[in-house]
């Protein structure tokens, strides 16, 4: 039996992929699974391991998925082209990620759509939501399943309390026209950055802030480089575990239903898991020394209140219905 062998750093690359190469049986397809998340603890990590092992045992002599963690494979910027060009089969990115190709999944990004998680994947579950894993289609992108990461949280070289505490300092966002919005609805200055120079990028001031769940957080030491973390529970981060169209077609009607069952199967048993995750590294972030600020139901108000205009902002694109329906699930 084959046994996944992850490429753990950009150096060893060559050398562990020729690894997990001769670990797959001659003959069967392989399916490069990349992503820019590191550590072993990470929700997006414990998934992508897990469906390579699935894939691995369950489809073996047909198909051997190897895992390239941490972007030794394929950063932020290149792993979208990556996909279409054949180099990489399967992807997790943000779903902050997909601007330029729809406006749709801007859904996600409006801050405070969902009151938390349970909301976020009864969304996810429906029929509007069902639908948006084929609105790349047309590009050759295909959505599998979202893969939950958690909640986001501000952070900042200083305390942010209420919105305007963030007035006049830099934060890292994503590629995403409503991340950038919401940035500059409260007052601060929008930077996008790869995921990869977050820590750097903090470290050194080239950004005062940033948000993430506590999973990034804590995984990428966030904490170790800010003030001090805001409970504000703003934003949902969520990933859409993906696969191209022609990588997909190219499987057998059988082997290709085997396919999709094991990654649905995969993104429930994950998603059930994140909440434990993510509660279990904000405890880690606490004993690590890093401090996090609560917000009562008044402080909470305010936040909301400075935001909500974003969704308005941005209902012609993304549509009054899919938004009506992301805030009521």
């Amino acid at each position: 039996m084959k046994k996944l062998t992850l490429g753990l750093s950009a150096l060893a690359l060559s050398v562990s992929a020729a690894t997990a190469q001769a670990n797959c049986d001659a003959g069967e397809v392989v399916a490069k699974l990349s992503h820019v998340t590191g550590g072993t603890t990470h929700p997006k990590v414990v998934a992508a391991n897990n469906f390579a092992e699935r894939v691995n045992k369950e489809m073996n002599g047909y198909m051997c998925v190897e895992v390239y963690p941490n972007s030794t494979l394929f950063g932020d910027s290149k792993e979208l082209e990556a996909l279409l060009l054949g180099d990489v089969q399967i992807l997790a990115p943000s779903l902050s990620k997909f601007g330029s190709y729809t406006p749709k999944y801007g859904v996600f990004d409006l801050p405070f759509i969902f009151k938390d998680m349970d909301a976020a994947i009864n969304f996810t579950n429906s029929k509007d939501g069902k639908k948006l894993l084929n609105e790349m289609e047309d590009v050759g992108f295909v959505g599998l399943g979202y893969w939950m990461s958690g909640m986001k949280y501000f952070s900042a070289n200083k305390a942010l309390l209420e919105p305007t505490d963030a007035a006049g300092l830099k934060f890292r966002v994503q590629s995403s026209d409503v991340a950038k919005a919401m940035i500059a609805a409260m007052g601060g200055t929008p930077q996008a950055m790869a995921f990869s120079e977050v820590y750097g990028g903090l470290q050194t001031g080239v950004v005062d802030g940033q948000e993430n769940t506590w999973s990034n957080i804590y995984t990428k030491k966030f904490f170790e480089v800010q003030d001090s973390t805001t409970e504000t529970s703003h934003q949902l981060l969520a990933y859409l575990f993906m696969t191209s169209k022609e990588f997909l077609d190219s499987m057998p009607a059988d082997k290709r239903a085997q396919f999709l069952k094991i990654a649905d199967e995969v993104t429930n048993e994950a998603n059930l898991a994140v909440k434990a995750a993510e509660n279990t590294n904000r405890e880690n972030i606490l004993k690590a020394g890093g401090k996090i600020n609560t917000l009562d139901a008044a402080a909470r108000k305010k936040w909301v209140d400075a935001m909500k205009p974003v969704w308005k902002q941005f209902e012609d694109q993304i549509g009054a219905d899919l938004i009506d329906s992301a805030a009521n699930s």
